[in-house]
């Protein structure tokens, strides 16, 4: 579309008596005078298509009936080629819609896909070692315990960072922190072949190291969607972030194996070390921490987003966060339990999941190495394509009239009763291929978990999702250790692992019920003593 647009019909001239007519302006800035300064000429239905020299024309009687004595210069009314696709907005709000083109081409698609590269590298980084420990345990004879004690490593790091990085996102932003992040989590994951050929203590800090790095990674990524989306596209952006940390562990495993079949076992933590440094480069000169910062985004899309943050109240509405946040009343309401619990049962399947399948697939259906990974990269594939379809869904519910505390709780429960049942029918499965089907109906209804808890970190505790998401990704971590350790032990006392995947299905029917009776979609005031109090987000 040209960027200047002409009438098909004669140029009608107006009077200021004109705008007295409620019927043919929207909004009228003043009740006595009409500041002919402040109106986007773009923006006026009722002047239908409307060019420069309409625009001028108009603007001098404006500025002749209002007494303004100031010129008003020609970039005023300048009618850009992007204004022009969007200048005429459906809803009587003005910027209130988004159509999918406009969407899917906008600043902040480009900051949650980069959002989604580093979370792709998180898990990729992270799941490496999930194949290198089969020719490690064989190399140095641990046992299946020790091997578990080894993968396990990665976590004691991410116990200590969630909290205190959750805090520091808070104060100081997703940007600056994800960039300090991801280089020292690609530091440590480069240096681990270093760490191998040295000493055992060298590489359990190293992969240590990785998980303190790695315990920014959600709550940056929690702080940068809360900024840059309104909340009836949050569920969609979380997915589409998830989606490519869903993606890490497929690529992970898939391509570990390869590498290290050309590069010897440690071929790729070099390559997705390297990987993660180019990332930063890119992160820092490419984005911005908020939208009004930006100077790459249109206006139109400023525009959109400031509304729907106003009516949702998001974070920057507020001064900056305190430094020391309030932990004895986050931790006083039965909606910041109902997260942690959720985080902690989605960590402990997760973890369980991504560790121990390459190894399950091996010794339980006795396929190789290559086919093991192979076999267990595919749940995660199909997670990542649920997630964006449910947070589709969950955004279209919202929009639809549903209220967010129904939609959590609807999302949240597929999230785990859904894999309940799978593993349930994973314990039966008596080939490779049935149970690679299983597995992935699990991990891919998993999925839905991210439209449900994990966007629900920002619904009650919109300025406190930083340190909210540390507390709720410790429990998590802790659970996450003792299911890892755990299956490791688990077996060795029991001989198969299907008592375990029943454990687990038991715990995740659990914790789906304790969600259901105490999370909320409400704004839970936390900066006040005193009994629960909130109120709605959702309009």
């Amino acid at each position: 579309m040209n960027s200047t647009l002409s009438l098909n019909r004669p140029v009608r001239n107006y009077t200021l008596g004109s705008f007295k007519n409620p019927k043919l302006i929207e909004a009228r800035p003043s009740r006595h005078q009409l500041r002919s300064h402040l109106i986007d000429f773009s923006k006026l239905k009722w002047f239908g298509n409307v060019n420069s020299r309409t625009g001028s024309s108009v603007q001098q009687q404006l500025q002749y009936y209002s007494g303004e004595s100031r010129r008003i210069t020609s970039r005023r009314i300048r009618v850009s080629s992007n204004d022009a696709q969007f200048g005429s907005f459906p809803n009587k709000g003005g910027a209130e819609s988004s159509s999918f083109a406009e969407f899917i081409t906008s600043e902040r698609v480009k900051v949650v896909a980069m959002l989604a590269l580093s979370l792709a590298l998180c898990n990729a980084d992270r799941v490496v070692m999930s194949v290198a420990i089969v020719p490690l345990s064989l190399a140095h004879g641990w046992s299946r315990s020790f091997s578990g004690i080894v993968q396990s490593s990665f976590l004691w790091g991410y116990l200590i960072s969630p909290i205190a990085g959750g805090t520091l996102v808070d104060y100081y932003g997703g940007k600056a922190v994800m960039a300090c992040g991801v280089a020292l989590w690609s530091l440590a994951t480069f240096l681990t072949p270093w760490a191998a050929e040295n000493s055992l203590l060298a590489l359990l800090f190293a992969r240590a190291m990785l998980g303190v790095a790695e315990g920014v990674a959600l709550p940056c990524m929690n702080n940068m969607i809360a900024r840059w989306f309104p909340s009836t596209e949050r569920a969609r952006a979380v997915a589409m972030a998830m989606a490519g940390f869903q993606l890490g562990n497929a690529i992970g495993l898939t391509l570990s194996p390869i590498l290290m079949s050309q590069g010897g076992i440690f071929g790729p933590f070099v390559i997705f070390g390297l990987c993660g440094f180019l990332w930063v480069l890119v992160w820092l000169s490419a984005t911005s921490s908020t939208p009004d910062r930006s100077p790459q985004i249109s206006k139109y899309e400023l525009d959109y987003i400031m509304n729907k943050r106003q009516k949702s109240h998001a974070v920057e509405s507020k001064p900056k966060t305190k430094m020391i946040p309030p932990f004895r009343r986050l931790l006083s309401k039965m909606p910041t339990w109902s997260l942690i619990v959720a985080n902690a049962m989605h960590s402990w399947g997760f973890f369980v999941i991504l560790s121990w399948m390459p190894i399950y697939f091996n010794s339980v259906h006795h396929v190789d190495l290559r086919q093991a990974a192979w076999f267990s990269a595919v749940p995660w594939c199909m997670m990542a394509l649920t997630g964006y379809l449910a947070g589709f869904w969950s955004d279209t519910l919202i929009r639809n009239g549903t209220s967010i505390t129904l939609t959590r709780k609807i999302m949240q429960s597929i999230g785990f009763v859904g894999p309940a049942v799978a593993l349930v029918g994973l314990t039966a499965a008596k080939t490779p291929s049935t149970a690679s089907a299983w597995l992935s109906l699990a991990v891919g209804l998993k999925a839905f978990s991210h439209c449900g808890f994990l966007v629900n970190l920002q619904e009650i505790a919109p300025h406190y999702s930083g340190v909210l998401h540390g507390l709720s990704n410790t429990a998590g971590t802790f659970a996450a250790i003792i299911g890892t350790v755990g299956a490791g032990f688990f077996v060795e006392l029991v001989g198969s692992f299907q008592g375990f995947l029943l454990l687990t299905s038991l715990l995740y029917f659990l914790a789906a019920l304790f969600y259901i009776k105490f999370s909320t979609g409400e704004r839970v005031n936390f900066d006040e003593s005193g009994q629960y109090h909130s109120h709605h987000i959702n309009t």
